[in-house]
């Protein structure tokens, strides 16, 4: 976390609505005591170069207007490396950093969780639309510090021939194995495209069409009641999966998810195939007793973030319910 010219840093935390905690206290009510967005309101920028070093936040708040707290987690990245560009920087003669598929790297990066306003000041530090295009990852894998596997996040990839990946005696040459000043020297060639490593976004990215996965617990869930709902917006198969928490009995013939803290709410996780299509209906499904937010959520094959809806009001006297599968058309 980065603000007024301090850092701070973060730690995973299950009890923590945010799934993030700074100074002790959940990150959300960190950011909103200072009338910041919460991380519903951001969406996740992969830094592989100085733009995760706090001294460059700070010549972006100087500079390019960045404003609000920055919230960066450390991430590991598969598959994916961060490499000398072909051309060198017009301004100071540097040769800047780029990002290429790398097939078996394994490299530590910085993934921001930016507002649309912070990310609009990346897209001016970046020179986006000429240097580089802002794109979604189709290729490798971002996995934080928690452990939490982070699909299709947004990062800058190379938008010119100038700032493709260089090529010297055929290969790309990381930045862990030269300093800039071997780096000003090389001679190679500008790599090829790699358009089906990415996805080129247009326009603001939208921070409801991340993640696009759904913790669902009750009616939503495939066989429940309100399938017919949920089905028409559903690709690939559900995965069975927990949040810490518990689930009460609201005694409406639907159950109340109460996050964090002691237990296990059981449910599935469902992959959208439109998440900023559907989200919207399913708010109006769920109502104004619920609040949607994010959530890391347990599975199998490791933890992968997602929408869940939570219960806004009282619980006290609600009894529990049953494990996942629920034994009635309750639940959301």
């Amino acid at each position: 976390m980065h603000l007024d010219a301090a850092s701070h840093r973060l730690e995973p935390s299950d009890r923590a609505a945010a799934g993030w905690t700074v100074d002790g206290a959940d990150l959300d009510r960190w950011l909103a005591d200072r009338g910041a967005a919460p991380l519903t309101a951001r969406v996740p920028v992969l830094a592989f170069g100085s733009n995760r070093c706090p001294s460059k936040l700070t010549w972006l708040r100087e500079h390019l207007g960045l404003a609000g707290p920055v919230v960066v987690l450390r991430v590991r990245v598969e598959g994916l490396a961060a490499v000398w560009a072909a051309g060198l920087r017009k301004r100071d003669g540097a040769r800047p950093a780029t990002l290429a598929v790398a097939p078996g790297a394994v490299e530590t990066h910085a993934v921001w969780m930016a507002t649309p306003d912070q990310v609009a000041v990346l897209d001016r530090c970046e020179g986006r639309g000429e240097r580089y295009d802002l794109v979604r990852l189709r290729t490798g894998h971002v996995v934080t510090e928690d452990g939490a596997r982070l699909d299709g996040v947004w990062t800058y990839w190379a938008g010119d021939p100038v700032r493709a990946p260089l090529l010297v005696d055929g290969a790309p040459v990381p930045i862990t194995t030269l300093d800039q000043a071997g780096a000003r020297v090389l001679v190679g060639e500008a790599g090829p495209p790699t358009p089906d490593a990415v996805l080129v976004e247009h326009g603001a990215p939208d921070p409801s069409a991340w993640p696009d996965r759904v913790f669902v617990y009750g009616t939503l869930l495939p066989g429940r009641s309100a399938w017919p709902l949920m089905a028409p917006h559903v690709t690939g198969e559900p995965v069975e999966a927990w949040l810490p928490g518990r689930v009460h009995d609201t005694g409406r013939g639907y159950p109340a998810l109460v996050p964090g803290g002691p237990g296990r709410a059981r449910g599935a996780v469902l992959t959208l195939a439109d998440p900023s299509g559907a989200l919207p209906l399913l708010d109006d499904y769920e109502g104004p007793d619920y609040d949607r937010r994010r959530a890391v959520a347990h599975t199998a094959d490791g933890l992968l973030p997602t929408w869940v809806w939570t219960w806004r009001g009282p619980v006290h006297g609600a009894p529990l319910t049953a494990a996942w599968p629920p034994t009635s058309g309750s639940g959301r």
